[in-house]
């Protein structure tokens, strides 16, 4: 007996409804393998509709004071708490990771970047009104951009749709969001408590796949776009944002670098990096995935890292052991499967290497040894559960092989010399670089990279200045 697919729904000018053609797709969780639900797959019709509604909304947001868009967050931000099982229960619908570690490690993150970014709202900067020419006075205004096209991704679904709208919202933007095909569910449900809060138009939700967010980007209406996904889809939305010179936001791929020295702690060390390499399925732009160690513990460390593979755990959402859920969908466990069936003859599978069942996208925790500089699992993310591990012999060749990638988004250090790691630290041309840890964000610091990483930045007060405009004002004091 087949089960009625549950049926989501766009969310445009404070209504829900339905492709205006009619067109779906079929929602997959990633844990079983089977439909779930269907989204609209939404065309040129759908997102002229949402972004009518929101260039009708932004005037009225826009002029609004920081005092009742900070409120309006805040309320945002009480709703998800209030609604967190909700929350929950939908992003692992999407995703499959597991039930608890969805709790703890990402509902109060969210819950707090929305409440950093309300206030944000009321943190505007700017130089101070001077003369700089006699008898007229200066002065700057920050402003906000307009309204925003924005792609989320899917391997943090309901976390990175708050990393959109939140500072956008919060500068007085109205936002046209766009999950990906494969995790519309929590962006859907989250629709729904932002549109009780805010005026209709400010925020609204288009499903659909690479070509509705085509549409997106290359409307004439926005001001700006925004995407967080692969260095392909980053390059593809560039180049047709520059057709009408929209603003450009772009966090895209990593591959971290983990730069392990002969004094560091090798016990502390391989289960924080192993955490950090697979956490999520490993399916993280800041991932602990290319781990370099110094040749004098090597050995140990591979040893190490691949008993801590070994102990390490996936499986279904309600396994309170699992560390990581399934892929996200069954083009990713094909990539991750072809990197290790490409590897080259010296390469060294120390643990896993295998899918996982034969129910759902899992894939094992691996770790590959034997690796040089130039081989195709070092230079290309991977977007999985696999760590791969190189031998470095000084300082220098650290930095070589760390920067040595199309990446650079973020990176860490691991050593008990202050001073070497300070020099690391200037050396590594990364966006983030971690000192003894590896993954934490918090709210106040930014994140974004360098190089095929994208520009832009997520989160603090610099994700929030990438909303605005910056206008100058000049009167003469001659009436």
């Amino acid at each position: 007996m087949s089960t009625e697919l549950r049926r989501l729904r766009n969310y445009i000018g404070g209504e829900f409804r339905d492709a205006a053609d009619g067109r779906t797709t079929e929602v997959v969780n990633p844990a079983t393998g089977e439909a779930y639900a269907t989204a609209p797959l939404s065309g040129q019709a759908d997102v002229d509709a949402a972004m009518a509604a929101a260039a009708e909304a932004f005037p009225g947001w826009r002029d609004t004071t920081p005092a009742e868009r900070q409120k309006a967050l805040l309320r945002i931000a009480d709703a998800f708490e209030e609604r967190a099982e909700e929350l929950i229960a939908a992003e692992v619908e999407n995703t499959g990771k597991p039930v608890g570690l969805t709790r703890t490690e990402e509902i109060p993150p969210m819950v707090d970047q929305i409440r950093f970014f309300a206030g944000a709202a009321r943190m505007l900067e700017g130089k101070g009104a001077g003369e700089y020419m006699e008898g007229l006075t200066s002065f700057v205004r920050r402003e906000p951009i307009g309204v925003c096209a924005q792609v989320a991704p899917w391997n943090y679904p309901m976390m990175m749709a708050v990393w959109k709208f939140a500072p956008a919202i919060a500068a007085g933007n109205t936002v046209v969001l766009k999950p990906s095909d494969t995790t519309p569910a929590s962006t859907v449900l989250l629709a729904g408590i932002l549109g009780s809060i805010l005026p209709k138009g400010v925020f609204n939700v288009v499903c659909g796949d690479r070509d509705t967010g085509r549409l997106m980007v290359e409307h004439p209406t926005p001001a700006m776009a925004s995407i967080t996904g692969s260095v392909r889809a980053g390059m593809s939305v560039a180049e047709s944002a520059s057709k009408d010179l929209k603003r450009v936001h772009l966090e895209l791929g990593g591959k971290a670098p983990v730069v392990v020295f002969e004094d560091t702690d090798i016990a502390k060390a391989v289960e924080d990096i192993s955490v950090a390499g697979f956490f999520n399925a490993g399916q993280d732009c800041t991932a602990a995935t290319r781990v370099l160690v110094h040749e004098s513990i090597h050995d140990e460390f591979v040893s190490a890292l691949a008993k801590a593979a070994a102990d390490t755990k996936t499986g279904m959402p309600d396994d309170e052991d699992v560390l990581y859920g399934p892929l996200n969908n069954p083009h990713q466990l094909k990539q991750v499967e072809g990197f290790i069936e490409r590897l080259p003859a010296h390469a060294r599978v120390v643990a896993g290497g295998k899918r996982v069942g034969d129910k759902g996208f899992f894939y094992a925790p691996t770790v590959v040894s034997g690796l040089d500089q130039g081989d195709e699992i070092v230079q290309k993310e991977v977007f999985g559960p696999v760590i791969t591990v190189q031998r470095f012999t000084d300082e220098d060749q650290a930095v070589e092989y760390a920067n040595g990638v199309e990446y650079a988004l973020a990176s860490s250090v691991w050593t008990k010399d202050h001073s070497r790691a300070m020099r690391m630290s200037k050396k590594l041309d990364f966006g983030c670089v971690w000192i003894n840890t590896h993954i934490p964000l918090v709210a106040e610091m930014p994140h974004g990279g360098f190089k095929k990483s994208g520009y832009g930045k997520d989160l603090s007060a610099y994700g929030f200045d990438d909303y605005t405009r910056v206008k100058h004002v000049m009167t003469s004091l001659d009436g």
